[in-house]
């Protein structure tokens, strides 16, 4: 089992570059930069769950599976391109977002996720 709340100490993370093809990201503004953690899952798998964190600034992705996730620390916009629907997530805050969307992330305060992530064709 893995418990995480807003305040916990999440462990280390790794950069993680904004160089995947099939997000096609776009830095919007400022300069963000991601690092985070697969903790179960993952390539080859259908399913993956782990830590994401993301600088101050904004990009636009694709995102890469359906996914659930709580934010833990920080601040942030998610708007949803196809429909202009805007989010404002701060700690505690659940979202669920759906495979294949693209997304404009706009990150005023560093932010901290924690994410549960299902491809049905794998990651």
């Amino acid at each position: 089992m893995s418990k995480y709340k807003p305040g916990d100490d999440v462990g280390s993370l790794e950069y993680w570059p904004f160089d995947a093809p099939e997000s096609d990201y776009a830095i919007t503004h400022g300069a963000p930069k991601t690092y985070g953690r697969i903790d179960a899952g993952g390539p080859g798998h259908t399913t993956r769950y782990g830590i994401w964190r993301c600088t101050k600034g904004a990009f636009e992705c694709t995102e890469q599976g359906d996914e659930l996730m709580t934010v833990l620390f920080g601040r942030c916009r998610l708007i949803q391109h196809d429909t202009g629907k805007t989010i404002d997530l701060g700690p505690g805050d659940t979202l669920f977002v759906y495979d294949g969307k693209r997304v404009t992330w706009d990150v005023s305060e560093d932010i901290t996720k924690v994410f549960f992530g299902h491809k049905a064709d794998g990651y």
